[in-house]
């Protein structure tokens, strides 16, 4: 007879990458997970991690435990799912990921009111960028996802997961207070050729988001800094070392010598709720995202979408 924890210990090294970040990600130590797994070897009789440089490779027996071990959780979660609607209040942990500037001006006021409401609900959030938070909801390594998408960049569902929209985020040009474009009211696309640009890395949707925009205009960008964090993007626009533009939301105030300036047309990001379509009946989830629509509103100064569940187009 297989063991469920072990399955799920195996489950997580394969969504994680690592024993490290599966201990995490459970709770547990590495060395418990390392034990889970070993005990799971000698169940099966079966390899099912090798080594590989430091870390570790999952055999093709591993990927098949991995496949049932997921189909075993997915039962599970709905059984939970249903014996919590049929409780009707809000309880048990919830995994939450969130991209940084949603964690830092969003999740914190979510986080105090469901606590305040539900003290059963034990909401543990991780900081996880969208482009990795979505597939952690489907692979069930996250009970909820808040992440993002650009006009020009939808943002990928998988089967089996669904969404509601939280809501849209303007983003405004920053640049210094002595720069030419500081004392209009707007700037149009067309005019940002040949600016100094400061933004996030490679990879990140709102590089990817600059770089495409630009060269719809018809501008090569000139990236000459790069940084993950907001705040470090704003003050090197404060020391005068390029333009930006930053979303609204958890940007924080603005140092003086930095000003504030609308492009035409405004770039908006739209927030998301995702979770597991076999969720969709926990308390715990429509609640969740009735706070995260709710303290929109008051973070954003913009009213907050029909709740709970509009579905993702």
């Amino acid at each position: 007879m297989l063991d469920l924890q072990r399955l799920r210990a195996l489950h997580a090294v394969s969504v994680h990458g690592t024993v490290g970040a599966a201990a995490t990600a459970l709770g547990y130590t590495p060395s418990a997970v390392s034990q889970q797994i070993a005990k799971l070897e000698r169940e099966t009789r079966t390899v099912l991690l090798e080594r590989e440089g430091r870390g570790v490779r999952l055999t093709a027996e591993a990927h098949q435990l991995v496949s049932t071990a997921q189909e075993l959780l997915a039962i599970m979660e709905r059984a939970e799912t249903e014996l919590e609607r049929r409780r009707g209040v809000p309880a048990g942990r919830l995994t939450l990921g969130a991209f940084a500037s949603a964690a830092r001006g969003l999740l914190p006021g979510v986080l105090a009111a469901l606590a305040a409401r539900h003290p059963a609900l034990d909401v543990r959030l991780s900081e996880i960028d969208p482009h990795l938070s979505v597939g952690m909801v489907a692979k069930g390594a996250l009970d909820l996802a808040v992440a993002h998408d650009w006009d020009i960049a939808p943002l990928p569902v998988p089967p089996g997961v669904e969404g509601a929209v939280i809501g849209d985020d303007p983003c405004t040009l920053l640049v210094p207070r002595e720069h030419p474009f500081a004392g209009r009211s707007t700037v149009r696309r067309e005019d940002l050729g040949g600016e100094r640009w400061l933004c996030q890395p490679p990879g990140r949707i709102c590089h990817d988001w600059l770089v495409r925009t630009l060269r719809t205009a018809g501008h090569e960008p000139d990236i000459v800094h790069q940084a993950d964090e907001n705040p470090t993007l704003v003050a090197l626009v404060a020391a005068g070392l390029g333009i930006a533009l930053i979303p609204r939301l958890g940007r924080g105030p603005l140092p003086g010598a930095v000003v504030e300036v609308t492009l035409d047309p405004t770039p908006v990001r739209r927030i998301y709720a995702l979770w597991r379509t076999g969720a969709s009946g926990r308390p715990a989830i429509a609640e969740t995202v009735r706070t995260l629509q709710e303290n929109w509103a008051d973070v954003s100064a913009q009213p907050s979408p029909p709740a709970p569940a509009s579905r993702l187009p």
